[in-house]
This record gives C-alpha cells, structure tokens and sequence, in this order.
C-alpha cells in the first residue's frame, strides 16, 4: 500500500462538509471520519478515509487553476462504473460529487481494496520467484481492457473514434506549451517530428493512457491484478499507445529511477521478461501477429510523458501539486525528450 501522510499544506478541505455528503450518497456510511493523503500520485490528490463503517478512497481534483482538459475526475468515476461488470478488474465506485461547493473541487469516493502496489517497475517488494507471473497478469490485463466492447458498457462517446494519435498529439503539445519553463531543444523537434510520423492506426478500444505497474493493484499474495487505478488519462484510442507506455521504461533511464534498460541475461536474473516477451505475450492476448512502427510507439510515448512530467513540475513551482515530490522533476522533461529524440532520428535513418 502506498504511503499515507497527514493532509498537505494546501490540500486541507471542509472534512465535516465530507462527511456529511458520505451520509447522504453512501449506503452504510456512518462517522466519525479520519482523513489521509497518499504520497505519490503527482495529478489528482488521492485520500484514505477511515470511519467506523468502513475504509474509503476518496481523489479529487487539485487546487489551483488548472490546465485545459485536466483533471477530470468524473471521468475516471464514470470508466471505472462501467468496467464493473468486465474481465477488468476496478474498484467499487460508490460517490461522485461534481458541486466543488462541498470541498472546493469535484471528487469521488471509491472502495478501499487491499493488495500490493509496487512503486517501480522492478517489482523488488515482490519475491523474485512470483516477478514474471506478475508481469504476465499485467499483460492479459491490458488486452482484456483493449478487448472490451466500448459501445456495450456505455462508453461510445467517452472519446472520438479516429485521428487518436493527432488529437493527442496536440493535447499534449498545447499542456507542454502551458506549462514550459525553459527551452528544449529536442522537445521542440519532437513537436514536429511526432506528428509527421504517425502510423496507420487500428481498431478504436478503451485505452487507459497510464497503465504502469504503480498504478496497478495486485492481490496481496498471489501473482494476479486485482484492480486496475488511476484512469485520468483514458479515453478512446489505440492499443498500441498503451503498450507502448507500458514499455516505456525499457528504452529510457528515468532521472534517479532503476529501469528495464538493461540486459535479457540481468532482465532474467530479476525474475523479469524482457521487451519482446512482453510484446509476444500482449499479441498472443489480443490475437495479433505482429506489431509493426515500434519505434513510433516509444518514441510518442516519452515525448508524451515528458510534456507530462513538466506539467508536473510545473504545478510543484506554482505550489499546487499533488506531492511534495513534484520539484524534483526538474530534469525529467528534458531527460525523456532527449531520449525520445534518439529513438526518433534512429527510425528515420532505418
């Protein structure tokens, strides 16, 4: 479980005007209630709260202005409600509060699950043994979630089908643009480059947009996902966008992070697949044969989570992030730029 820490300087909220919101829209609540803040978690504040009926998980918007298209958590209510019933596995949605009158922002209010969530990808809280089950349940899981007919669950408009790849392509762009705190020179070739290159895509699926294992919940002891959090970023898109992500951290090294960029012989030792087993298994999932332009997929990727981690930075320089850890994002952007620009000029030159 992640680490709880009492409410931060500037994310105080109105806890009686919580509680008596829980009263009314959550069968069974009853108080008094104690209220937590997860670390970590660098968009939407997440909180544990803790009643005599029972543990909650309650994220919400954070204060401050925020930047266009952000945030949005009745997005991640209103995805997670209609995964319920599924092969994905989510938590209990039990509340959405769209008034910021109650606490000053939207919110909802979920289950509290119990299990693991490991804050890297090197899973080293995890027995080395159980490591490569894990990552393999992670896979099937990103493949049913790809797998899931949009329409029937009631999600046809939760984003536009087609042109996924330009449409974030200039979301992401005009977040950098917002958020950009000095000049980069590779993220401002990427700008062009990214958008130039863009592959055939295929068929429209739920794409979840941050699927990592820190935002993955495996079940306490056994090596299987038993929900599946942090759904700010989904929409409507690509499947390849979310594999690709996934994969990010075999083709970077992420500022002060351990990484999968390391050798099959040490990826093995670690009790972990390598690249190409995690690509062999997501087609073998999804009835693929191949995938082809994967270089585009990283590439996109990291330019992606760079404008991202600035955005981040930013919002830790504004003094409105979610962690106290934001600042120490400085680098990041240029870090995966940089990365991101290497991978791109070495698909060009084939």
């Amino acid at each position: 479980m992640a680490e709880l820490t009492p409410v931060r300087s500037g994310h105080e909220f109105d806890e009686d005007a919580l509680a008596r919101f829980l009263a009314e829209q959550v069968t069974g609540f009853s108080g008094p209630l104690r209220v937590q803040q997860f670390e970590g978690g660098q968009s939407n504040p997440t909180f544990m709260l803790e009643a005599p009926s029972g543990r909650y998980v309650l994220r919400k918007q954070p204060p401050g202005k925020l930047l266009p298209s952000a945030h949005q958590v009745d997005r991640e209510y209103r995805v997670m409600k209609a995964l319920a019933d599924t092969q994905v596995p989510v938590p209990k949605m039990l509340a959405l509060c769209e008034d910021p009158a109650v606490i000053g922002t939207k919110f909802y209010v979920m289950e509290a699950m119990e299990g693991r969530i490991f804050e890297r990808t090197l899973m080293e809280e995890a027995p080395v043994e159980q490591r490569r089950a894990l990552w393999r349940d992670l896979v099937r899981v990103l493949a049913a979630l790809h797998a899931v007919d949009y329409q029937a669950v009631g999600l046809g408009d939760y984003g536009r089908p087609g042109n996924y790849y330009e449409r974030q392509v200039a979301r992401w762009s005009k977040q950098y643009q917002a958020a950009r705190t000095e000049q980069l020179d590779s993220m401002e070739r990427l700008l062009e480059w990214v958008p130039a290159h863009i592959p055939p895509t295929g068929p429209t699926c739920i794409a979840h947009g941050d699927y990592r294992v820190q935002n993955i919940m495996f079940h306490p002891t056994e090596p299987r996902v038993v929900a599946v959090l942090d759904w700010e970023l989904s929409t409507l898109g690509d499947p390849l966008a979310d594999l690709g992500y996934l994969c990010m951290e075999y083709n970077a090294d992420f500022s002060g992070e351990a990484t999968l960029r390391r050798p099959a012989a040490e990826l093995a030792e670690l009790g972990l697949p390598t690249q190409e087993e995690v690509l062999d298994w997501y087609c073998a999932d999804s009835g693929r044969t191949r995938i082809d332009d994967w270089a585009f997929y990283v590439a996109y990727n990291l330019f992606r989570s760079a404008a991202i981690v600035q955005g981040v930075y930013k919002r830790g320089l504004d003094g409105n992030a979610s962690s106290a850890k934001a600042l120490e994002y400085k680098d990041e952007c240029r870090n995966r730029a940089d990365r991101a620009w290497v991978i791109a000029r070495a698909m060009d030159a084939g």
